[in-house]
């Protein structure tokens, strides 16, 4: 929904919902959002993040019917698509997918052809003046970034989709946003690796002139172009679990003039002080079909884990010294306190009142999507009392 006072809209991400295929989407989207948007909107239209898996795209890519049939369901319950998870391209729930979780990376055509029937999709669907925003893959996965090339080929496929979203606009008066993502063990990761990334690759002369002729357009119009059409998402969880100051990250991508589409409330698991009764009961946590990535601070100094399992087994091998950890779990925005852990519900706070003073973006979306991980004593048994409840925590920090 509209916050109004040039807030954005808020919603969630429908990532939490089996989605891997158009059918599972299309129950999905029946099953909770009435739901949700009953509760939550009440007699206000309700703006909705829709996970567009690689298969649901090329269906309504390639299905006027299909995606009339998506309209009508939207209109009919007063709900407008404004942004879209592209970020995993094919099973999520369920299933095992640690690292996979992003391939086929931004070096490949699938990913490109992927994204670029996102943006065909949501340009038909989005009611008029939603500029919708496309989340998607930050990239690629770090270590296999192997050399230059790979980088290079990153930029070009990037631009190319870019060029797309600039004729589509042409054609439909849709501007269609793409978000890169950072994330822990990406090749855009950090704050600051991201804003490198478009300085040194998409705002350079030369990938100027790349989408100049991409597009067919002159160059100024491509330097325009780059910023209206390619940003960030910036999700909380990530920079938190990177130990940075999410306040003075936020700022220095307004200063750099990187645009954030898309600001999302997520949380990660916070262990300010490991102690082996924390570490023991961490331990469930540790066998999950997603990444874990943990930060370690320890004497100033940041260790990277890629999964948790891994920081466990060096604690257990060197327990002495005080130690904190941030693991990348999203959970509940609402809790601050999981018993033994804590988490980085802080670092949305802080972001939030950022937003609130200098509004960064017009998509605001809280993901989680690990609730079956969560401690009994977090859990019930409604999922849509969980959204709703992070969605109203949310809104009680700006309105």
């Amino acid at each position: 929904m509209d916050l109004g006072n040039g807030l954005g809209h808020l919603t969630y991400s429908t990532l939490v919902h089996p989605a891997d295929d158009w059918e599972q989407l299309w129950n999905s989207l029946n099953t909770y959002l009435p739901k949700v948007k009953a509760r939550f909107a009440g007699n206000k239209s309700f703006g909705v993040c829709i996970r567009l898996a690689a298969k649901t795209a090329a269906t309504l890519a390639g299905s006027a019917a299909e995606r009339a049939k998506l309209k009508k369901f939207l209109e009919a319950n007063d709900m407008y698509v404004y942004t879209a998870n592209a970020f995993v391209y094919g099973h999520f729930k369920g299933d095992k997918v640690k690292e996979e979780v992003y391939e086929p990376d931004w070096r490949s055509e699938e990913r490109t052809q992927y994204t670029i029937n996102v943006a065909d999709v949501l340009a038909d669907i989005c009611r008029p003046g939603i500029a919708p925003s496309i989340q998607t893959a930050p990239l690629g996965y770090k270590p296999r970034v192997t050399g230059n090339d790979v980088i290079a080929t990153y930029t070009v496929n990037v631009l190319r989709v870019v060029a797309h979203l600039m004729a589509l606009e042409q054609k439909t008066g849709r501007t269609v946003q793409l978000a890169l993502e950072p994330e822990p063990f990406c090749f855009l990761e950090t704050t600051d690796e991201a804003i490198a990334f478009f300085r040194d690759h998409l705002y350079s002369g030369a990938a100027v002139e790349k989408l100049a002729k991409l597009a067919h357009v002159p160059i100024a119009e491509a330097n325009e172009a780059l910023r209206r059409h390619l940003g960030i998402v910036y999700d909380i969880c990530h920079q938190a679990v990177e130990f940075e100051d999410v306040g003075a990250s936020l700022q220095k991508l307004v200063d750099a003039g990187v645009p954030v589409f898309k600001l999302q409330e997520a949380a990660a698991l916070h262990i300010p002080d490991v102690t082996q009764g924390a570490v023991d009961t961490l331990k469930k946590y540790a066998k999950t079909i997603y990444l874990t990535q943990t930060l370690e601070k320890r004497n100033g100094k940041l260790t990277k884990f890629l999964n948790v399992e891994d920081a466990i087994a060096a604690f257990e091998k060197d327990p002495k010294g005080p130690r904190e950890w941030r693991t990348h779990i999203h959970v509940p925005v609402f809790l601050d306190d999981l018993g033994q852990f804590r988490t980085t519900r802080f670092a949305i706070a802080d972001a939030l009142k950022f937003h609130k003073d200098k509004p960064l973006s017009r998509h605001l979306e809280v993901e989680t999507y690990t609730w079956d991980m969560l401690p009994e004593s977090a859990k019930s048994n409604d999922i849509v009392d969980y959204i709703c409840r992070e969605l109203e925590w949310v809104k009680a920090q700006l309105v």
